[in-house]
């Protein structure tokens, strides 16, 4: 409940002004074991999903509740646990799947969206989490009536240990160097640049790959650092790297992409041990990879 009341101004400005957030916590929520950044990673990659399924608008809704399940509907589902569980559900309102379509979405690389709108990692990505941390996911859809994941984690006695949140963790991710953010998209460009912003950066931005290289030839200060997206048109991160490496041989680099950092070196899309996010990622990702960088 925690992290998602915390992320809702982020999913906010993420799925834009034409969907509605909704948010329905239970205030007797049990606790569950897994990895806080994990379950961003988990409710980001639905958000983005469930935006993409409602083009004209709808409205996102996130739940959290305790459930019980049964042995015989264990029965039926041999990849879950019967026992006490913790429940996380995504919904949305958009054009919703059909079955075969729900067969095969959790396979990597495979979507419905148009070439350069999605890489078919999102809910791979979700899937392979939710298993990792003894879970199970299920969707519910109908072509035109909205889709709901819903996640179940087994539920555990242990209380939670510290804060999720500590007072001092946004400090410390504060910085004063420049920051040349590089990406064709603008929801994700002004995303990195109001957060980099919001903590002392201060931030270029460049919607393409040769306007990068003008603010590597112009820029009257130092430019200490670029993030740049891995895939762009003209040219892509890598070979923007390499050029801006004669014009500004000490600028570090952090390339982004929807791809694992697996499969962008696979595709050779970056070098082995390149700095390198995820897309999506929560705000607080994108300033602790770039304190790490430059650190």
């Amino acid at each position: 409940n925690t992290m998602v009341n915390g992320m809702e101004r982020f999913l906010g400005r993420v799925i834009g002004d034409n969907i509605r957030l909704a948010a329905f916590l239970d205030p007797r929520l049990a606790n569950m074991r897994a990895d806080p950044s994990q379950i961003e990673q988990i409710i980001l990659n639905l958000a983005v999903n469930a935006r993409d399924a409602m083009p004209g608008g709808g409205q996102l809704t996130l739940e959290t509740g305790n459930a019980e399940l049964a042995t015989e509907y264990a029965e039926l589902h041999p990849e879950i646990a019967p026992g006490p569980h913790v429940m996380l559900a995504v919904s949305d309102t958009g054009h919703g799947m059909d079955r075969q379509t729900q067969a095969r979405i959790f396979e990597p690389f495979f979507t419905t969206k148009e070439k350069g709108r999605g890489t078919g990692l999102g809910l791979a990505t979700v899937h392979d989490i939710v298993k990792q941390n003894g879970g199970s996911i299920f969707v519910y859809s109908e072509p035109g009536k909205g889709t709901t994941f819903k996640i179940y984690f087994p539920r555990v006695e242990d209380p939670v240990e510290g804060s999720l949140r500590p007072a001092t963790r946004a400090g410390s991710l504060r910085g004063t160097e420049t920051v040349l953010v590089v990406d064709d998209d603008d929801a994700i460009r002004k995303l990195v640049h109001r957060v980099l912003a919001d903590h002392g950066y201060t931030v270029l931005d460049a919607i393409s790959s040769p306007e990068a290289l003008r603010f590597c030839e112009r820029h009257a200060g130092p430019v200490h650092l670029m993030v740049t997206d891995a895939i762009m048109p003209l040219m892509d991160g890598r070979e923007l790297a390499k050029r801006a490496s004669g014009l500004r041989p000490r600028m570090k680099v952090v390339y982004m992409s929807g791809y694992t950092g697996d499969a962008a070196i696979h595709h050779g899309l970056l070098e082995p041990g390149s700095a390198f996010i995820e897309k999506p990622f929560t705000p607080e990702s994108i300033l602790r990879k770039v304190r790490e960088t430059l650190d």
